[in-house]
């Protein structure tokens, strides 16, 4: 393993527990982990012993558990340990989280005499409400589900894209800052707070459309990809594009993601069904890394670990992968036909929506008229569907996502873009009419819907190229959840 890929992982730990730093103060998370990065980054390049590296890092999880008791189960579903099976013998951090999660599992039983009780079940501890959990309920302000996503109306709208806005999501950990990607050719970046909104800069250089972007983990980079065949990895400070990278296919790239725990490594999808495994230094795609789909790759998602790769294509399969993190090497996993000749447009993973929907999630959108819900059910990705939610969806490259924060009460939601101008909100958990809300404002099929870290906005995008940031009622409900 090199020192380039432990100090990605030990700056993964840290923003793991970066919420729990400063809950009421947003701006300085996202300094700290820049200033994190900046120092390991350095640090990288000194030549010392990768077991010296290896050892802090393990030091590093037991001080971060010590001091803020929280986290690495409930942000992993607490699947840490289940999964190290499916690593492929590669043990680049969880044999480090092994070590800790064991003081992890005892904390959480001193606590567990409370209003929660813990549930042994897999060998996993989780948290499971009882009937007396009212203080946890509270923390979101005693509202319903539905109540707390009312909106008050519309933020800010832009309109400076030319054409159909392909995706929109707000930085990580970052209230104000979101970007959109464009079939004009453009990438923009914008600034949502304080008000009036502004777009900060343009990213130019694509020659055809924009089908994909994401932030990378400090918020310094966007990778975008193409219809013009090319990965593109920009540093947002300065608008340009510190890297280029060709399709090995010279096909069409229609998704792609950065590696959740070395942001070194990207992966694309292309039109010819090739998922391809490449590292950003060296613009080389790695040897093993790549992947075969049924059709065109229009989606892919990582679970939290970085060792489970998802990709869904148009002829409506999703396909799962194991992931090597000490080589980039892709292994293949489990193949399901959700609907034959429907395409997946959007993948989204969750390791633990609400208190009451505690199994790893993945959220799928699928143009049959359906959002659909999968369970996480094997290390090898194997899916089994939960639920299905009924939306107009059989055209577009319409995305979904869940909501950020974890409930605090009965109930977890997630919201989907459609092809009738609505953007819609769902209860997981609810049987009978999981509607709870729906926006209306868009004048084209909803295409991307992006949440900031603390739900206050939410961003939305359609196929004229219109993005609308709504502004959410219960911000008081935000601010209690915060300071927990």
């Amino acid at each position: 393993m090199t020192m380039a890929t432990m100090w990605q992982q030990i700056l993964a730990i840290d923003a793991r527990y970066n919420a729990y730093r400063t809950p009421n103060n947003p701006q300085f998370r996202t300094l700290y982990i820049r200033r994190r990065s900046q120092l390991l980054r350095d640090s990288a390049s000194s030549g010392l012993d990768p077991q010296i590296r290896k050892q802090y890092m393990k030091q590093r999880i037991q001080l971060l558990t010590e001091r803020y008791g929280a986290n690495i189960s409930m942000s992993d579903q607490g699947s840490l340990r289940s999964r190290s099976a499916s690593m492929m013998g590669s043990r680049t951090n969880l044999d480090m989280l092994d070590d800790s999660l064991g003081d992890f599992r005892t904390h959480r039983r001193q606590h567990s005499k409370g209003s929660f009780k813990l549930d042994k079940e897999d060998d996993q501890m989780r948290l499971v409400p009882t009937r007396n959990a009212d203080a946890s309920k509270a923390m979101a302000g005693g509202t319903t589900l539905a109540e707390n996503y009312a909106f008050t109306g519309m933020h800010h709208i832009f309109d400076h894209h030319q054409k159909a806005v392909t995706a929109v999501k707000f930085a990580n950990d970052d209230k104000s800052r979101i970007a959109c990607s464009s079939l004009d050719k453009t990438i923009s970046v914008c600034q949502v707070l304080p008000s009036p909104a502004t777009v900060v800069c343009t990213l130019k250089g694509h020659t055809k459309g924009v089908t994909d972007f994401c932030w990378s983990l400090s918020n310094d980079l966007i990778l975008s990809c193409s219809l013009d065949g090319t990965a593109r990895l920009w540093v947002v400070s300065s608008g340009s594009c510190a890297r280029t990278v060709t399709d090995p296919q010279q096909s069409p790239l229609l998704s792609c993601c950065f590696q959740p725990l070395n942001n070194n490594m990207v992966v694309t999808g292309n039109a010819r069904g090739v998922v391809q495994v490449l590292n950003v230094s060296t613009g080389k795609p790695t040897k093993g890394g790549q992947g075969k789909l049924t059709g065109q790759v229009l989606c892919l998602t990582f679970d939290d670990t970085g060792a489970l790769l998802w990709g869904g294509d148009d002829k409506g399969v999703i396909s799962s992968f194991q992931y090597d993190m000490a080589t980039g090497k892709l292994s293949k996993g489990k193949r399901l036909v959700v609907c034959e000749g429907s395409p997946i447009t959007c993948l989204s993973f969750r390791a633990w929506a609400s208190r009451e929907a505690r199994d790893p999630l993945l959220l799928i959108n699928c143009a049959i008229n359906q959002l659909c819900l999968y369970r996480v059910t094997g290390s090898d990705g194997e899916v089994s569907l939960k639920k299905t939610f009924s939306i107009k969806h059989r055209k577009e490259n319409v995305r979904s996502s869940f909501c950020p924060l974890m409930s605090f009460r009965e109930g977890a939601c997630v919201v989907s873009g459609s092809e009738d101008m609505t953007v819609y909100f769902f209860d997981i958990e609810r049987t009978a009419k999981p509607c709870v809300n729906k926006l209306q404002g868009h004048s084209a099929p909803v295409l991307g819907v992006g949440f900031n870290y603390d739900e206050s906005l939410l961003a939305t995008s359609d196929a004229e190229g219109l993005v609308i940031v709504w502004k959410r009622h219960q911000d008081e409900a935000v601010t209690a959840t915060e300071q927990t």
